[in-house]
Parts: C-alpha cells; structure tokens; sequence
C-alpha cells in the first residue's frame, strides 16, 4: 500500500510540477564539445558524426530558441537541466533521431505547412499578427552571427511538424482515468493550512563532540580523498568592446561582437599551425598577453572571474591541448593557455583536520537532525492516536510551530502589469507541497530535511476550491495533464529509439 502510495505521489508532484514551474531554457551561442573530441562528436545510425555537423545542430538549437520555439527546445533538451552543454549535446542526439524516425515514417511537411507555422513563430509576432519587419531583421541580423541562412528557419519548422506529427500518433494511446482526474485536480487546487516545526543544524552544535580518536579513523578510511586542490595557471588574451561600444545595441552591437569573433578566429587558427608560439601570434595580432597566478577551480583568478566559464575552461585544459577554443564573454572573447599545473597532493592528519572536523560535524548534524526529528513525529502522532490534541503534545515537546500562508499545491500567479516574471516558489515551500500532498487534516509528515536544516509539517486543514470558474479550470487541467502525458511518452520514445540507434560518443 505505501509503495501505491508512493508512486501515486511521485506521479501526481510531477503533474503539479509540469503545471507549475515553467520550463527555463539557455542560448547556446558557442557549445564547448573539447571534452567529446575534436574531430568526432559520436557515432549513430552506423555513421560517424563530426564536430562540424554538431556544431551546426547545436546553432540550431540558439535559433529555435531565438524563433521562440519553447516547446520543440524543451522536448528535445528534456533531461539535460541547466547546463547549456548538457542542453546543446541532448538537443543534437534528439534532432539526429528526429530526422531519422521522420524519414522511416515517411513524414514530409509541404511547403504550405511549413510558411504557415512559420507565420505564427513567436519571435515573427507583433500585435497584429505576423510582422514581415520582424522576418526580415531576424534573417538579416541574426542568422548571419550563426553561420545560418534563411533555409535553417524552414528547416527548422519542418522539424517541428514531424515532431508533433510524431506525438498525435502516440498519442493515440494515452488516457487518464476520471477518477483520477477528479482527486488530482482536488488535492491539486484546494486550500491547505499547514504548520511546520523547523530544526535547525545550529542548535546541535553544542551537542556534537568530535574526539581525536574520530579524526584519526576518519583520516585512515578516507586516506585517499584528502588532497589538496589541483592549481593551474594560464595566459590569456581577451578581444573586448570599447567602453563607447559597449554602448551600442541591436544590430550595431551584434556587428562589433562579430568583428570580435571573426579576429577570435584568425587568432585560434594562427596557434593551430605548426610552431606557433601564443605571445608571438598574440603580438602580430597586436593583442597583449595577461597572465595568472596559481588559482583552484573553487577560486579562479580575479582577472577570470568576469565570467564563470572562463574559471572552468583553464581546468579543461591539457599539456597535448593547451589552447582553448574562444570562449564567450558579455562583451567579447577570451582565449587561453595553460603554462602550470600544479597536481594535488595528499593531506598530513594536521593539515586535513580542520577537513575532518568539518566533514564529522555535518554528518553527525544531520544523523542528531533526523534522529530528533523523527522522535517528534512519533510522539505526535502517538498523541493523535490517544486522542490527545497535537497542540498540547506540541507544547509539552517545547517546540515552537509556525503557520504558514495559506497555499494550493497549484499555485496561479496573479501577475501585475509591471511584473514580468513570475516570483519563484522557495525550495522549502516546494519541500513542504510535497510532504502534504497525500496527507488528511490533522496528520504529520515524516521528518523531512531541507538543505543543512529539517522540518516537520502538520496539515490542518483542506479546504476545497471555491470558484465560480472551478468547471472551466478542471477543463484546463484535464487539457494540461493530456497535453504533459503526451509530452512525457514522446520524450520517452525519443530515449528509446536513441537506444536502438547505437549511440556511441567518440572521445578524443
């Protein structure tokens, strides 16, 4: 029954999920594939992918994003998160067996299909409809920063079609029982009252011993994690706006940018050729060389921390690749190399103490937590068993409740006209929707951890959805949740028939 329970849970936090969070998309300007190969990007449909062909997907990915094409992106990236690379290297396997899948089905898109949905594409849009200007500057200023033409929109598109085309004939398949509807839609958008009592790490504090003795066997079973930081130092260039340029916008702006990238290039190709030396192709370039210190990747060098992937590129760096490709800042580029490496080394006992204690304190922290936190839960929920109101249980266990604002597990943003993004729900809040959404009034959640801290959480009260629209948001929901469904069995064929395509990353 707990294990129905579980899953029924799981299944209904990922519909509110879906219903709730909106999917949050990165431009992917320039992917870094140096960790996949430089020569080959994979091997799929028993051919060879080359860094040239996927870097040409992954500029399709920019121009989607940039066509407002939100749907298609975040179906093709699924599972990818936040990291651009990540979202850049999803989106190439997804566009590859795509267009394998659609040529199988025999899904070809006439060219009326494809200038309709084109006409309706979010960035071509203005308020009265498709806006032939804001065709044209896309095409005339956009494309050309890509390396990409008027064909790719059309491309593009076609894409799109297949893809829906795709998930109409999976879709044939899924349903979602009424009375399911009907409980989710319920627990989704009732008002709930809860209670948390909140345990804080801190308080423990003074609870928490830490002996020699605990050291020294810490020292020993983990012997071989205790290291020092890796160190690198690089040399760097950087092609950046004039302060007056930094000014400009639009069109003017992406100019200067391109004019940077294009002295970018010539730069990197000058270090490809045999001999070259950087601060020799950096003089003819009549660019001056910057160097580092000694920096971690924890803590990059002050003259990199102007953006975070240079930090991380300098770690990416190797003595048979030492040149990095240029890497893209706000207002310009970088290109590195690595002169120093200094590798770690293992920790004395004296010096990796303060590590130990530290690591010791956490641990023992969140097993005192959990272990105070569920003694609670057991006592009140021994006390409801009794008869005996929680509040008096509560109380007599000198903990300290704290009402939370009312809230549905489906939360509808009430937008202002001057607010343009929706505010983010807290993880905490999200951790509490979570532990109530199958409770009943009265009932105590499990002690739930949140980051270094913890929580209990009491339901008490469930009250149902007064609204004169309830019967047209149930419509809604029910549309929503077909729609997600559909959505989620699409992105699972995509896995399933990457699977069967014999995926194989090459590395170089």
């Amino acid at each position: 029954m707990m294990k129905l329970l579980r899953r029924h849970r799981d299944w209904l936090m990922i519909v509110i999920a879906i219903l709730a969070i909106p999917f949050v998309f990165y431009f992917v300007q320039r992917p870094d594939y140096g960790a996949i190969g430089r020569d080959q990007f994979a091997h799929i449909y028993d051919r060879n992918v080359s860094i040239l062909e996927a870097q040409q997907m992954a500029r399709l990915l920019s121009l989607a994003q940039t066509l407002g094409m939100s749907d298609f992106v975040g179906t093709m990236t699924a599972g990818a998160g936040m990291n651009q690379n990540q979202a850049a290297v999803q989106f190439i396997i997804s566009l590859l067996v795509l267009r394998h899948e659609a040529e199988r089905l025999g899904l070809r898109p006439s060219a009326s299909e494809v200038a309709e949905v084109v006409r309706k594409l979010p960035a071509f849009q203005s308020e009265s409809g498709f806006d032939i200007n804001k065709f044209n500057e896309v095409v005339q200023n956009g494309l050309a920063p890509l390396g990409l033409a008027e064909e790719h929109i059309e491309q593009l598109v076609r894409d799109q079609i297949c893809l829906t085309e795709i998930q109409k004939l999976l879709a044939a398949g899924v349903s979602f029982p009424k009375n399911e509807l009907d409980e989710n839609f319920h627990r989704g958008y009732d008002k709930l009252y809860v209670s948390v009592i909140r345990f804080r790490a801190t308080d423990f504090d003074k609870d928490i011993k830490i002996s020699d003795d605990d050291i020294q066997k810490y020292y020993d079973a983990h012997k071989a994690e205790l290291k020092t930081e890796e160190k690198r130092k690089v040399e760097f260039v950087q092609l950046t706006l004039t302060e007056e340029e930094k000014k400009l916008a639009g069109k003017e702006r992406i100019e200067a940018l391109q004019k940077l990238a294009d002295r970018a290039t010539d730069f990197t190709q000058a270090l490809l050729e045999k001999g070259a030396d950087f601060k020799e192709a950096a003089a003819k370039s009549q660019l001056p060389v910057h160097e580092t210190g000694e920096f971690t990747a924890a803590e990059p060098d002050p003259q990199l921390k102007v953006d975070p992937k240079l930090g991380a590129t300098a770690f990416k760096l190797s003595v048979q690749e030492p040149n990095s490709d240029p890497v893209q800042v706000a207002d310009g580029f970088y290109i590195l190399r690595l002169t120093g490496k200094t590798e770690t080394q293992p920790l004395t006992l004296e010096e990796a103490k303060p590590k130990i204690v530290d690591a010791l304190k956490k641990t023992r922290g969140r097993e005192l937590l959990s272990t105070k936190g569920a003694e609670l839960v057991q006592q009140l929920r021994e006390a409801k068993n009794s008869g005996q109101p929680l509040e008096t249980a509560i109380q007599q266990a000198g903990a300290k409740p704290e009402k939370l604002p009312a809230f549905s597990l489906i939360e509808e943003e009430q937008q202002k006209p001057d607010v343009k993004e929706p505010k983010n729900q807290s993880p905490e809040l999200l951790a509490v929707k979570d532990s109530v959404v199958l409770l009943n009034p009265g009932d105590v959640t499990d002690f739930v951890p949140s980051g270094t801290d913890g929580f209990i959480a009491i339901l008490e009260k469930r009250e149902p959805l007064a609204d004169a629209n309830a019967g047209d948001k149930k419509v809604a929901f029910e549309k929503r949740i077909l729609e997600n469904k559909e959505r989620i069995v699409l992105v699972e064929w995509l896995r399933n028939r990457q699977e069967a395509a014999g995926l194989e990353f090459k590395k170089g």
